[in-house]
């Protein structure tokens, strides 16, 4: 791929999502006036929220680009990513759902056998079933290539051993899409042995253990495989030709606008407290944040309008995560930096002024992990760079 086939068109939003962000916006308030959840309020751990998923699955807001005949309902991905920014821009609670409606199910709609599809398919609509992905482990990280935990053929089925870490939410998942090798790689092929697998989050052999972040949250977890038995319909694929589907469940989860906005109400704090008539240097610091959002929302907005298409844009999705996820991390700094003139003398509420300090405080702790998941930057540098021809 050279330079210039690395196009990001730019998207239209139809009339269709349009009104779809005028629907979502009118779900949101009446879910925030019933006390589900609140807005612009991230806490630690407090995303994983069953009964806004239900309430999610009940407006049809997951499994909304998937097959009518297959539960989904057979809207685009544009309505669909209307959606996902307007719930992201009020810190909606999306946590439970969100790997199942992301990248899994469309995963089990491509690979996944008959009998798998319509045992799980609905439930994911419905808000009720929910996913984690297997696939960093302790010695490989973004390296797949080095995956080292196995399945080997057993009776009825495969035999799983091994560890998977940095696995978001995999104490509150029903079941992991797990990438295992299934044979070495060849001397020409490192791709080559790995095959996924739908496992049971249930079934003995597997322990689940926590590992915190600076908030005293533990999102992430260490999965420990100890003989676990993982029928033949849970095979998803080919065997050992796993790698491709893995790469095109990559563009689902890289290129959406929650690459963008998982601190946010950072931004939203920091424009309440400036008030009306900021100090320049902060009306200009609030200035290139929003050009800086607005670039990276039209980026996102055309890698979505790419998966409309039928493409796989994974090297478009990976400079949106790399490019996403690095402004996000820096954005507690940069407000930061911003403090010394609103504390001066700015005219604005005390509850406002201790409202950003909160919210700087937590976004400040989660900072670090958000260049690591879903792969770090040097990976996704690696890839862009492959693609641009320059490694």
């Amino acid at each position: 791929m050279s330079a210039t086939a690395l196009r990001l068109d730019p998207a239209v939003v139809p009339p269709a999502a349009q009104r779809m962000r005028e629907r979502v916006r009118r779900f949101l308030d009446e879910a925030a006036r019933d006390g589900v959840f609140q807005p612009h309020a991230p806490t630690a751990g407090g995303g994983h929220n069953p009964q806004f998923s239900r309430r999610c699955g009940a407006a049809g807001f997951i499994g909304m680009t998937w097959p009518q005949a297959l539960g989904g309902h057979g809207l685009s991905h544009l309505e669909r990513y209307v959606v996902t920014e307007e719930m992201l821009a009020v810190s909606a609670p999306v946590r439970a759902h969100w790997v199942a409606d992301r990248q899994s199910g469309p995963l089990l709609i491509r690979y996944g056998q008959a009998p798998v599809q319509q045992q799980l398919l609905p439930r994911i609509v419905r808000g009720e079933c929910y996913f984690c992905i297997g696939m960093s482990e302790p010695d490989s990280g973004s390296d797949l290539f080095s995956v080292r935990s196995t399945a080997t053929p057993a009776d009825g089925g495969w035999r799983v051993n091994g560890r998977k870490l940095w696995t978001s939410n995999a104490h509150c998942s029903h079941y992991m899409i797990a990438l295992l090798r299934t044979s070495p790689p060849t001397a020409d092929n490192r791709r080559h042995g790995l095959t996924q697998f739908l496992v049971d989050m249930s079934s003995p052999g597997i322990t689940v253990r926590p590992v915190a972040d600076l908030t005293g949250a533990a999102d992430f977890n260490e999965v420990t495989f100890d003989d676990v038995q993982v029928p033949a319909a849970h095979l998803l694929g080919e065997v050992d030709q796993a790698w491709r589907q893995a790469t095109s469940e990559l563009a689902y989860e890289r290129s959406g606008p929650e690459r963008f906005l998982e601190t946010i109400y950072l931004l939203h704090a920091l424009v309440r407290t400036a008030g009306q008539d900021p100090d320049p240097r902060v009306a200009e610091g609030v200035g290139r944040l929003v050009a800086e959002l607005a670039t990276l929302r039209e980026m996102s907005l055309s890698v979505a309008g790419m998966l409309e298409g039928g493409a796989v844009p994974d090297v478009q999705a990976a400079l949106v995560k790399d490019l996403g996820t690095n402004w996000e991390q820096a954005l507690p700094a940069r407000v930061r930096d911003m403090l010394p003139p609103i504390e001066a003398g700015i005219e604005t509420s005390a509850d406002n002024a201790l409202d950003l300090h909160s919210l700087l405080g937590y976004a400040t702790l989660i900072a670090p992990k958000l260049t690591i998941q879903g792969g770090t930057r040097e990976i996704l540098r690696g890839i862009i760079a492959r693609a641009l021809g320059l490694r």
